[in-house]
C-alpha cells in the first residue's frame, strides 16, 4: 500500500491552537497491539456490540427466545440418541443436563466464530469511510454472543433445581472459564476475520471447521473416555478444557478438568496473542481489499 501524500484535514492543537496537517500511511513491519488506542474507542465498541444484538433480534417473531430454543432442542435430540440409545456415560449426572451444560459454552464459541469471521467484510462500508481500531469489529461480534449465553444460562439454573444438583465450590471457577471461552473465541475469530478479508474461501470453510471442531470437543461425550496422557493432550483443543470445566464447576462431575484445563488455557492465550498480532499486521490493507 503506497503512502497517501494528501493530508486528511487541518486540525487545531487543543493547547497551542496551531493547525497541523495529518498524513495517513501504513505502519512499517510488525506493529504493536495499541491497546491504549483500543480503550480510547471503547464507546464505539459498545455501540457496535449493541448494534449486533439489535440486528440479530430485529423483526424476529420469537426474538430472544431463540437463545433458548436452539440449545434446548439440541439437548433433547442428544438425550434421545446419545443418552438413551447409545447410552454414553455422563459422569454421574443425568444426560440432559450433562449435554446442556456443554452446549452453552460450545454454542457461544460456534456463534462467535461465525460472526467474527465475517465481521470485517460485513462492515466494509464503515471501514472504508473512517479510521478506528479495526480490532473493535471482531471484538464486538464476540461480545454480542454473551447475551444469548446469559439467557440460556438461566435455563441451566432451572435444570439444576429440577435435577436437585447443588453447585460445589468449583463454581467459583466459572468466571474464569467464561473468560477462557471468550479468549478462545476471540483468538480464533481474529485469525479467521483477517484471513477472510484476503481469502473469501474462509467463509466457506467456517461451517465445516465448526462441525469438525464440534465432534473433537467433548459435548456429547465425556473426556473421561480417554486415558492419560491422551486426556491431557486433549486440552490442545481449547474448548475441551472449557467444556469439561463448565460441567465440573456447575454439576460437580466425576472428572475434574485438571491438567487438561491448564493446557487449554495456554493454547487459548497463544491463539489470542498471535491472532491479535496477525490482525494488526494485516490491518493496514483492510480498507484496500475489503
Amino acid at each position: 500500500m503506497a503512502n497517501i501524500d494528501l493530508p486528511l484535514e487541518s486540525v487545531s492543537h487543543p493547547a497551542t491552537g496551531r493547525k497541523a496537517l495529518y498524513r495517513v500511511q501504513p505502519s512499517p513491519g510488525w506493529v504493536s497491539l495499541k491497546l491504549r488506542e483500543l480503550w480510547a474507542y471503547r464507546e464505539l465498541l459498545y455501540f457496535l456490540t449493541w448494534r449486533d444484538i439489535k440486528v440479530r433480534y430485529k423483526q424476529s417473531v420469537l426474538g430472544a427466545a431463540w437463545a433458548i430454543i436452539q440449545p434446548v432442542g439440541t439437548m433433547i435430540v442428544f438425550s434421545i440418541f446419545f443418552g438413551r440409545l447409545a447410552k454414553l456415560p455422563s459422569d454421574g449426572v443425568p444426560y440432559p443436563i450433562f449435554s446442556y451444560a456443554a452446549l452453552l459454552p460450545w454454542n457461544y464459541f460456534a456463534f462467535s466464530l461465525a460472526q467474527s469471521s465475517n465481521s470485517l467484510v460485513g462492515s466494509a462500508n464503515l471501514i472504508k469511510k473512517i479510521y478506528f481500531p479495526r480490532l473493535v469489529v471482531p471484538i464486538s461480534s464476540v461480545l454480542s454472543g454473551l447475551v444469548d449465553f446469559a439467557i440460556a444460562f438461566i435455563i441451566l439454573l432451572g435444570m439444576m433445581l429440577y435435577f436437585n444438583i447443588r453447585p460445589t465450590a468449583g463454581i467459583l471457577l466459572l468466571p474464569f472459564l467464561m473468560l477462557l471461552a471468550l479468549v478462545a473465541s476471540l483468538g480464533v475469530g481474529l485469525w479467521l476475520s483477517a484471513l477472510n478479508v484476503h481469502f473469501r474461501d474462509v467463509r466457506q470453510i467456517i461451517p465445516f471447521l465448526t462441525q469438525f471442531w464440534f465432534f473433537v470437543t467433548p459435548v456429547v461425550y465425556s473426556s473421561s473416555l480417554l486415558e492419560e496422557p491422551w486426556r491431557t493432550l486433549y486440552g490442545l483443543n481449547p474448548m475441551a478444557g472449557v467444556v469439561e470445566g463448565f460441567r465440573w464447576a456447575l454439576l460437580g462431575t466425576d472428572t475434574p478438568p485438571g491438567p487438561m484445563l491448564l493446557v487449554s488455557t495456554l493454547i487459548s492465550f497463544i491463539l489470542l496473542v498471535t491472532g491479535a498480532l496477525y490482525f494488526r499486521r494485516m490491518e493496514k490493507s483492510f480498507a484496500d481489499v475489503v
